[in-house]
């Protein structure tokens, strides 16, 4: 026990004597006897000025940390920092007092005092007796996950350690070189500590690329052993460095380097190698940087899902072809995973499929190729292709009126093969029900063809879709009334009139009567073709990321790794305009209340919801949907639920936090990472565009283990948001006509008493809202030639910021918007790009043209559109990214 006061000593025994004489028996007052004397004996080894000798210094502690109850915290986790910071403290009894506080922080948290000692046992980091510097990494890492603003030190500190240990021979830490690899277990703790914290400041920045760089140098070199355990050290490092990379997200040339490094362990003869080569690239393949890379291991991957004997092996190669799919590689992706799928674990079967119907609809470039993969997925895995995944593929036929005859043919050709699953009956009897007049043309798809076809199925079927192949038959009535007598006479026999199912009889008489009583305008009228529904988020998504689990990565809209992107709590967030005119629109989940906004004089509109949830991550295809304005009703003229971003009496917006340009910068050429981060808040994004059209998910992060207070009403459901809270906010924007400024985000909530206001540049930019065009050479310059006006080019010679580096890029000018043409520029070292700007009210195509200097280390960048301010406009922001 601690020491006390005379006071506090005879208060603890008027207790002690109390609890002594409530005691029921004998037995009970021994044990309690006995805890007391447990007490007082630690609390002597661990305060006595006799004790100070180490081994029962480190006796004591060891037994605190054994036991590691509550009562153990309460009674010593004041004294504890004090031995673990204290200058005459041994070496050994440093080590054992900084477990021995993990021990308690993580049985009791709450108990552990955070003060004056956090910022002294930083400096242990320096120690000169690496075991210190190892059981100290573990306390402050542990500690920093929770209270980063009181840790932060520990980068600078950390960086310069793990600098030293890197750079080192094998013989200058000879006691804690483990085969050949110096103190593997303390670089692996200092890399996962900077995880906890952005990139550093430049000074510190430097020196940690050198480190990376270093340690990736070294997983290139002969191994010196060997011995597994030689391996296994310095794969350990590698593997964490790796992390450390994909967590900062700023290094091109290190992304890159990564994921070359892990294409080798592909094809490792370990197992857990591969195993962890694979999940490491699902991540890279998120950044915009390395997702090029990612790509050039795509048959690598498709040859380890077909010959991997490790099951789980496969599922992460799975996993990664999920990852690295986009337009260029969906349908060879879809088509190896179909394969995959008929020979596939029954317990990843579900998982792939979703996947499988995720992709085909997300990259469908050509429905009828999207038609086709969802029919034969339900061919090779019926029994795990879900509703949402069915219903998915029946509202994207009705929506689509150029696909509409395709899949009813398809779905007629693919009923009639002897067996068929159960879903594909749904599918059949629905689109034929609506389409089927579109093939009856031909003599092989009569009416009553189509009608026997269906029917021969109905006895197998279950009760719902027995009920389904009803509703169709009516409507055979209305699209064929020559075959009307033939459906009356199924839904006047016995077997349906009198069916033991309830729903099956009333249908069937409903339907009967229908038929016989209403005249052809009515039919037509009650039994019209199905109106387009109404664009919404695909539930296939949600159905995934709920199977996965919710710190699973599956696919590339997730920016990293759980641990890098959750963030805790949230703030007020309002749009605040720039120079262009910006509506907001708020939903909220729970009320659903609505409200109409004039757009008319708008160039971007954007609507927001705010979760206190987070959702599933959206299906950006239901992006064509119409505007949201049409879908609610127009708001009372008592009140209105617009954020008035122009009002006066509105908070003014801080000027824009330091080191939000840097970071908005770095958003032109990709769509997901950290776009602010202080030592209060932390704001993520992830986002993806189509057409004229985009969806924002913005993260907002409480990194501090204290409420943040007072926030409006008006965007979030409750004024108080608890540390380790999380809400997102989803942005659905909509460009009007070409724009120069990007609007503002500005953030107000209560930090300690004091009213904090952070406004940073959302990055909503005019090349987000590009759509790759790819042309030859004889057309490029035709089109290039066309542009030649003064007014329609913009051209920009300028210093290189960074290495000229090929790869790079090439993943730059992707990341822009722009098709990137090979083989079009007479100069192979030239950089040829097209695409087209989608706003709702034109579309602006342009042509961009960079032409490197190597010995110069400059660039020329040529673009031309039919349009001076967007070539103005575009210029400056390539012109940023080299």
């Amino acid at each position: 026990m601690p020491a006390v006061s005379k006071g506090d000593g005879m208060r603890g025994l008027a207790v002690f004597i109390s609890d002594i004489r409530n005691c029921k028996s004998k037995e009970a007052e021994i044990k309690r006897i006995n805890k007391e004397l447990g007490y007082l004996f630690i609390s002597v080894l661990v305060n006595s000025n006799t004790s100070r000798n180490p081994t029962f210094m480190g006796l004591a502690l060891h037994c605190i940390a054994n036991v590691g109850s509550r009562e153990m915290a309460e009674a010593f986790a004041g004294e504890i920092p004090k031995i673990l910071v204290a200058g005459d403290t041994m070496d050994s009894v440093k080590q054992s007092a900084a477990l021995c506080l993990l021990r308690l922080y993580r049985t009791s948290p709450d108990l552990v005092p955070m003060g004056d000692w956090t910022s002294r046992v930083v400096h242990l980091l320096n120690d000169q007796h690496l075991g210190v510097v190892t059981a100290a990494t573990s306390l402050i890492t542990t500690l920093a996950q929770k209270n980063p603003d009181e840790f932060k030190t520990s980068v600078s500190l950390a960086v310069s350690r793990l600098s030293r240990i890197v750079t080192s021979a094998s013989t200058d830490l000879q006691d804690y070189t483990y085969y050949f690899v110096p103190a593997p277990w303390l670089s692996v703790k200092l890399l996962r500590l900077l995880q906890c914290y952005p990139p550093p400041d430049p000074s510190a920045r430097g020196r940690l690329t050198e480190c990376l760089e270093t340690i990736l140098n070294k997983a290139q070199e002969p191994p010196k052993s060997k011995k597994v355990q030689h391996s296994n050290a310095k794969n350990a490092v590698l593997f964490e460095a790796i992390s450390l990379i994909i967590h900062h997200d700023s290094e091109p040339n290190l992304l890159v380097r990564a994921c070359n490094q892990l294409g080798q362990f592909l094809q490792h003869r370990e197992t857990n190698l591969r195993y962890l080569a694979l999940e490491s690239m699902c991540t890279l393949a998120s950044s915009e940087f390395s997702h090029e890379a990612v790509k050039t291991h795509i048959e690598t991957v498709i040859n380890a899902l077909k010959t991997e004997r490790d099951v789980s092996v496969r599922q992460r190669a799975v996993d990664l072809l999920y990852a690295m799919c986009d337009r260029s590689n969906a349908q060879q992706i879809v088509a190896e995973m179909l394969n995959y799928l008929e020979t596939a674990d029954y317990s990843i079967r579900e998982e792939i499929v979703l996947k499988v119907a995720i992709l085909a609809e997300k990259y469908a470039v050509d429905y009828t190729w999207y038609v086709d993969t969802i029919l034969n997925l339900i061919r090779i895995a019926g029994d795990y292709v879900s509703e949402e995944v069915w219903y998915r593929v029946i509202q994207i036929v009705i929506n689509r009126d150029d696909v509409q005859g395709y899949a009813a043919k398809t779905v007629f050709e693919a009923l009639q093969a002897p067996a068929c699953h159960e879903n594909l009956v749904k599918v059949g009897g629905y689109i034929l029900g609506e389409f089927g007049n579109l093939i009856a043309g031909d003599p092989r798809s009569s009416p009553l063809i189509q009608f026997n076809l269906l029917h021969s199925k109905f006895h197998l079927c279950s009760v719902p879709t027995r009920a389904l192949l009803l509703s169709t038959y009516i409507k055979f009535v209305n699209l064929f009334p020559e075959i009307k007598t033939t459906i009356q006479d199924v839904l006047r026999s016995d077997s349906q009139l009198k069916n033991a199912d309830v729903e099956l009889q009333q249908r069937a008489v409903e339907y009967l009567r229908l038929s016989t009583i209403a005249s052809t305008d009515i039919l037509a009228t009650v039994l019209e073709e199905m109106p387009p529904f109404p664009e919404r988020e695909s539930s296939i998504l949600a159905k995934l990321k709920k199977k996965k689990g919710p710190n699973t990565v599956t696919d590339l809209e997730e920016t990293k790794k759980e641990r890098n992107s959750d963030m805790n709590g949230s703030t007020e967030a309002t749009l605040v305009n720039a120079s262009t005119a910006v509506c907001i629109f708020e939903q909220y989940t729970l009320t659903r209340r609505g409200l109409v906004i004039d757009t008319t004089h708008c160039k971007i509109c954007i609507y927001c919801v705010l979760q206190s949830t987070p959702s599933p991550s959206a299906d950006l295809l239901g992006l064509g949907a119409a505007p949201v304005t049409n879908s609610f009703p127009p708001p009372s003229s008592s009140g209105s639920l617009l954020v008035d971003v122009f009002s006066d009496t509105s908070a003014n917006p801080a000027s824009l936090a330091p080191g939000s340009e840097d970071n908005f910068a770095r958003f032109v050429c990709k769509n997901n990472g950290v776009l602010f981060e202080n030592q209060l808040l932390q704001i993520g994004l992830k986002s993806e565009f189509r057409q004229n059209l985009g969806r924002m998910f913005i993260f907002y992060g409480n990194k501090t283990s204290t409420q943040f207070l007072n926030f409006s009403p008006t965007l979030i459901f409750d004024p108080t948001v608890e540390g380790g809270a999380q809400v997102q906010q989803i942005v659905n924007i909509e460009c009007i006509s070409d724009f120069m400024e990007a609007p503002v985000l500005n953030i107000q909530f209560r930090y300690g008493g004091a009213l904090q206001n952070v406004s940073v540049k959302l990055p909503i930019t005019l090349n987000k809202f590009f759509q790759p065009t790819e042309m030859g050479s004889q057309d490029f310059f035709q089109r290039w030639k066309q542009l030649s006006s003064p007014q329609q080019e913009m051209q920009n010679i300028f210093k290189a910021n960074h290495p000229l580096d090929t790869e790079i890029t090439k993943a730059k000018i992707i990341g822009f918007g722009t098709a990137l043409l090979e083989d079009v520029d007479p100069n192979p070292a030239n950089f040829v790009g097209a695409g087209i700007i989608h706003t709702k009210s034109s579309q602006i195509g342009c042509l961009m043209r960079l032409e490197p200097n190597l010995q110069a280390q400059m660039y020329r960048l040529t673009l031309r559109t039919s349009k001076e301010t967007v070539s103005r406009r575009l210029c400056e922001l390539l012109s940023e990214q080299f």
